[in-house]
C-alpha cells in the first residue's frame, strides 16, 4: 500500500457519495484523505458585512455570536469529513479524514493539499451544474484537471431532471 495518499474532495453531496464509492476499486491500493474544505471565517464575514459600499451592516454586530457560528460550521464540516472516511473504510478503503480552512478556492484548497502530501492522485465528484453556472461561477472539477500536480479523477453521475 503506498503511504502517499490519494485526495478524496468531499462535501458530503450525493456527488461526492457517489465518487468515494465509484472510485473505491480504483483506490484499494492507496491509503486515502477525505478532504472536507470549509469557510473559516465565513459567519464573522456575513455578520460585518455592509449592505452597500462602506455603510455599517445592518444590525449591531455580536462577534460572540458569529464565532459560535463560525465553530459551529466548523464543527459541521467535522461531522461531514467523518462521514465520508466512514464511507471509504465501509468501501474496504484505508482512510483518513482532514478538513481544511479554504485557500481562495476549493480547487486551490485541494491542490495545496495534494501538494503536501505528494498525493498520486486527486478525486471528486461532478455536481453536473448547467453551462451557465459553470461559465459564471467557474468549476472546481475544471480548474483541478488544468492546475493540480498530480491525475483527477471526476466521476460523474446520475443526472437529475432539472440538469436534463
Amino acid at each position: 500500500m503506498s503511504s502517499r495518499p490519494v485526495i478524496v474532495g468531499y462535501d458530503g453531496t450525493p456527488a461526492s457519495d457517489r465518487a468515494l464509492r465509484a472510485s473505491a476499486p480504483l483506490l484499494a491500493a492507496h491509503r486515502v484523505l477525505v478532504v472536507v474544505v470549509w469557510a473559516a471565517g465565513a459567519a464573522l464575514d456575513l455578520a460585518t458585512l455592509p449592505v452597500r459600499g462602506f455603510e455599517p451592516p445592518p444590525t449591531v454586530v455580536d462577534l460572540d455570536q458569529g464565532f459560535k457560528l463560525d465553530q459551529a460550521m466548523y464543527e459541521g464540516a467535522q461531522r461531514t469529513a467523518r462521514h465520508g472516511e466512514a464511507l471509504a473504510r465501509a468501501a474496504g478503503l484505508d482512510a483518513e479524514n482532514l478538513v481544511v480552512a479554504i485557500d481562495v478556492t476549493v480547487a486551490g484548497t485541494l491542490i495545496r493539499v495534494a501538494r503536501e502530501h505528494d498525493s498520486p492522485a486527486i478525486v471528486v465528484g461532478a455536481h453536473g451544474h448547467h453551462a451557465l453556472h459553470e461559465l459564471l461561477l467557474g468549476s472546481t472539477s475544471r480548474d483541478l484537471i488544468e492546475k493540480a500536480p498530480c491525475p483527477v479523477v471526476v466521476v460523474g453521475g446520475q443526472k437529475s431532471a432539472e440538469n436534463e
